[in-house]
């Protein structure tokens, strides 16, 4: 079991300190000295008025961060959380992430996913309605890039012809992709051409909101996990060669003086046995000393233990 933190910017307004380089630099440095093995960003380029005021959250743009705390840090992942694909030519996003598993050492994870706020996709010129389908060529298209010369792909929106971009990612043979999205055509994708799957707990309400399955249950977490091995079975896969993210709620929220790292423990031990390789680990956005705080407290307490 691996553990991962975002950059816990889950409010509007934020905290200052958190979109300092140095408030960047400290937390991811403090991550790694407490073992996490993953360092991640949101991605909301454009986001409405109307949905920061509803709950939603500013954001720093992935690869630009990612870059920042890459500097930082010497063995700690990079995974996004997540890019939004559809939001971008899928040639810009492998010549950034390729950029950063290069000047990273290879420590870069491409986190996707196909995108749920229709104002967001107004704004950056991208119909949502294009979403999958968007989604679905950009991955064949990061991967032709990444690991072939004189490249040639019509898209939906561009005409690609005798590409070839260097440098390569160092990652071999490209960086690791994983898949977001809670519902069976995020399975199939996986199954088809991921390296990861990284869903996220959602109740019924949060998940009609965000365009997905609900997945907020243990029972629910098993039978989706049950179905994504069927499909990598069916596709010829080893279903161990293939990560899944998740979060633990059990023993309640590490930035609280009532975390109870045993029960959290005995959650992280169910989640393993149903396949989850890699934690999600919710921080604090009130302030960068509680989200260091945080991160130290659960070091200690679970990840030492782990």
């Amino acid at each position: 079991m691996r553990f991962a933190v975002t950059h816990p910017l889950i409010t509007h307004p934020y905290h200052p300190d958190l979109v300092t380089g140095a408030g960047v630099a400290t937390l991811a440095q403090a991550a790694e000295a407490a073992g996490f093995s993953g360092f991640g960003f949101t991605d909301h380029p454009a986001p409405s008025q109307r949905w920061l005021d509803a709950g939603g959250h500013d954001a720093l743009d992935p690869f630009v961060a990612l870059g920042y705390a890459a500097a930082h840090t010497t063995t700690l992942r990079l995974v996004p959380n997540i890019v939004v694909l559809p939001y971008r030519n899928p040639f810009v996003v492998a010549k950034a992430a390729s950029t950063l598993d290069v000047l990273s050492g290879g420590r870069f994870t491409l986190a996707v996913g196909s995108g749920y706020l229709k104002g967001e996709f107004a704004a950056l010129g991208v119909d949502h309605a294009e979403r999958n389908d968007l989604f679905d060529e950009a991955l064949d298209t990061l991967v032709a890039i990444w690991t072939g010369d004189d490249v040639s792909v019509e898209g939906r929106h561009f005409n690609a012809r005798g590409i070839t971009a260097h440098p390569r990612p160092v990652s071999e043979p490209h960086p690791p992709i994983w898949i977001g999205g809670n519902g069976t055509r995020a399975r199939q994708r996986v199954a088809n051409r991921g390296q990861g799957w990284c869903p996220f707990p959602a109740p019924a309400l949060l998940a009609r909101t965000a365009r997905t399955a609900a997945l907020d249950t243990r029972e629910l977490l098993a039978e989706a996990i049950g179905d994504l091995h069927a499909r990598l079975d069916a596709a010829g896969r080893d279903p161990a060669s293939v990560d899944i993210t998740f979060g633990n709620p059990d023993g309640g929220s590490p930035a609280t003086d009532a975390f109870d790292a045993d029960a959290h423990l005995a959650g992280l031990a169910q989640l393993a046995a149903l396949g989850v390789t890699w934690v999600q680990v919710a921080l604090p956005g009130d302030s960068l000393a509680h989200a260091v705080e945080t991160v130290e407290r659960y070091g200690k307490a679970v990840i030492a233990r782990a």
